[in-house]
């Protein structure tokens, strides 16, 4: 059985995929945290890991005296997180935290020679080539844990050769604000935000999923995992959250993939493939769900789902530019400190305004970031 260290093991995806390793019995080489270190210490003591790490400098002290009691080594920051990837025992790293943190790790990872699992889109969405190549040089899997790449993945799965592929189609909740216009949007709440009608997801991914830059990001990773430009991937609201995503090939024929809305599924898939075993998820009825719905997403009111699609034609830094403005956009909307339809001007203002280009290593990538985030501060006084 394998051997996993899981980055970002309290967070929403984290904790389920503690529940899967409890129904695989699973080992767990490394567990880590950015600050919850009273979850990660009751972790640790379950599952008897080799390493934990918390970002937090300050918090991993914390826990080191904590667990001192313990075999597990404490580590902080980005090296402990680039020695949990790189941990030799472990045979997948699964990569769940949230946002730009996750770069260096994957390629970490991957430079260890290690299969990645992967939940944190905005790897792929500002590492691009320098993750996909990482991949490629090092001979390692890179497996999708979205709900939607690997629904993507799965319908591949027959494929005989990739020019039969015609196009891939990503299912959207549409989050809480289906249907809303403009107008409508401009004294939403961060209450409201929150509010998402089918997945229980972290506060910044529940925020991008009301925005819909969740899906212009998840475009983006779509294209980078599958070798398929932007004009090639189409959005379709799908309010159920039962389809999650589909496929079309040459022929016009159509494949999807279907299951009740719960993260340990693909979760599972991605730990155990090629293989499929029971796991802890409720059963499809299709006849209890009655009817299946489907809507074109609108792009004109959701700008940041425009936003990401301009920036993945437009290539270069430019990803890396949208994803570093939403994160600071998204996080100030989330202390009160500009309104919802902001983050989709400040994303559409950075990829505008800063000039692109061509990255050619991690540095490159951060400091296109680190631009972004200056943009959106300096737009909304600081």
């Amino acid at each position: 059985m394998k051997n996993i260290a899981i980055l970002g093991s309290t967070g929403s995806i984290g904790t389920q995929t503690l529940d899967v390793v409890d129904k695989l019995d699973l080992k767990v080489s490394a567990l880590t945290a950015a600050n919850n270190i009273t979850l990660l210490e009751q972790q640790v003591r379950k599952y008897k890991p080799a390493l934990a790490v918390v970002f937090n400098e300050e918090k991993a002290k914390e826990l080191q005296i904590a667990v001192a009691d313990t075999a597990t080594k404490v580590r902080s920051g980005m090296d402990g997180l680039v020695e949990a990837a790189q941990l030799p025992q472990a045979d997948l790293v699964l990569n769940s935290v949230v946002g730009m943190v996750g770069l260096q790790p994957t390629i970490a990872a991957a430079q260890a020679k290690k299969d990645i699992a992967l939940a944190n889109k905005e790897t792929l969405v500002a590492g691009g080539d320098l993750v996909t190549d990482a991949v490629r040089a090092n001979n390692v899997r890179l497996l999708p844990v979205d709900s939607e790449h690997s629904a993507i993945f799965q319908c591949l799965q027959g494929m005989p050769d990739k020019k039969v592929l015609k196009k891939l189609i990503l299912t959207a909740s549409g989050g809480p604000f289906f249907g809303k216009t403009t107008e409508e949007l401009r004294g939403v709440t961060v209450e409201q935000a929150l509010r998402h009608p089918n997945w229980s997801m972290g506060a910044k991914i529940t925020i991008d999923s009301a925005t819909m830059m969740n899906k212009g990001l998840e475009i983006i990773e779509a294209g980078r995992l599958f070798d398929v430009s932007g004009d090639d991937i189409d959005v379709v609201v799908h309010r159920e959250s039962i389809i999650h995503s589909l496929v079309e090939f040459t022929d016009n024929s159509v494949l999807a993939q279907l299951g009740v809305p719960d993260m340990r599924i693909p979760i599972q898939y991605a730990i155990t493939y090629p293989m499929r075993y029971p796991s802890p998820v409720a059963e499809l009825d299709l006849a209890q769900i009655g009817r299946l719905s489907f809507f074109e997403p609108d792009y004109d009111t959701f700008t940041c789902l425009r936003a990401c699609k301009k920036a993945f034609a437009m290539g270069g830094a430019a990803t890396a530019i949208a994803n570093g403005a939403n994160e600071e956009a998204n996080a100030l909307f989330r202390r009160g400190k500009i309104k919802f339809l902001e983050i989709g001007e400040l994303v559409m203002g950075a990829v505008d305004s800063i000039p692109n280009f061509s990255p050619a290593c991690v540095q490159d990538i951060l400091d296109a970031d680190r631009q972004a985030r200056a943009f959106v501060t300096e737009h909304v006084g600081g």
